[in-house]
């Protein structure tokens, strides 16, 4: 069996273990052990950076849209699936709230501007389904607009598809419990302070508006060109790998082809002379 045969193999043994669910003495799945966690992601960032460089040869175009929850998982899914590619094949897009002259665009016209040219995969961290989610349940656009958004959205996603952009809508799933777990590590974490905010206590109470705006969302855009994918992440490291693995599956690229490579002899040192004064040298406290 040849090396790319080798890599192809050890990928399919991984992708599936990921998927498999432990389960405790209370009935509740167990969490994943990291060093399995750890295993695990690295054949998958391995096969990511296969991915990568079948996209810049191929010049495919793709798009990822991470939806879900609060507390989800959606910051570190991504992080995970971005740490060992290049940033420039690889684009994260988290945009702000819009600005008064976008507000007065079409909705989308600031999304559009992101969407991928050849060679790239752009990762939406939220995305224009904030209309048909967090803007509709804390009233900041009208009915009437969540109601045209809904009605148009399927409509935007077969041109993308036209245009031959791939595009994979991810929703995290998170239940209660775990949410209200998450929360409460964020008011207590100096780490995660950052990630609580007014707006993200409102929201905590407001688990059954979202339900149903998730809801809505499905029924209007959920279709044979640009279906969601629904993964469950009251465990992280499970949700990680499930997500990366299914997004490896949707790409057909091809497996890397492993180069023989030789490094050169290092030159020798000639007439360099080290400087007279000495850089300046941080501390090492640790």
């Amino acid at each position: 069996m040849n090396k790319k045969k080798d890599r192809r193999a050890g990928a399919a043994e991984a992708l599936p273990v990921a998927s498999v669910g432990t389960w405790d003495q209370s009935g509740r799945e167990a969490r994943l052990p990291r060093k399995r966690y750890e295993s695990q992601l690295a054949v998958l960032q391995g096969e990511l950076v296969a991915m990568q460089e079948w996209v810049k040869a191929s010049g495919a175009k793709i798009c990822v849209v991470f939806e879900g929850r609060d507390t989800a998982g959606k910051g570190g899914t991504i992080k995970r699936l971005v740490e060992r590619v290049s940033p420039r094949v690889f684009r994260v897009v988290a945009l702000p709230a819009p600005t008064e002259r976008e507000k007065s665009q079409m909705f989308i016209q600031r999304y559009i501007a992101h969407f991928p040219a050849a060679g790239e995969v752009v990762v939406f961290d939220r995305s224009w389904y904030n209309r048909a989610g967090v803007e509709r349940v804390m009233g900041f656009c009208t009915p009437a607009q969540t109601d045209r958004f809904l009605e148009q959205i399927a409509g935007v996603e077969k041109a993308m598809i036209d245009s031959g952009i791939l595009l994979l809508k991810y929703w995290l799933e998170v239940g209660p419990e775990e949410q209200t777990r998450r929360i409460e590590s964020r008011i207590h974490d100096p780490r995660k302070v950052w990630k609580l905010s007014a707006m993200d206590l409102e929201s905590f109470g407001r688990w059954y508006d979202y339900s149903r705006a998730r809801d809505a969302m499905f029924a209007a855009s959920d279709t044979p060109w640009a279906p969601w994918y629904v993964a469950h992440t009251d465990d992280k490291r499970r949700g990680r790998l499930n997500i990366i693995a299914h997004l490896l599956s949707q790409v057909p690229y091809e497996p890397l082809e492993i180069r023989d490579v030789e490094l050169p002899a290092r030159q020798g040192a000639g007439d360099y002379q080290p400087p007279a004064l000495p850089p300046r040298v941080i501390p090492t406290p640790y």
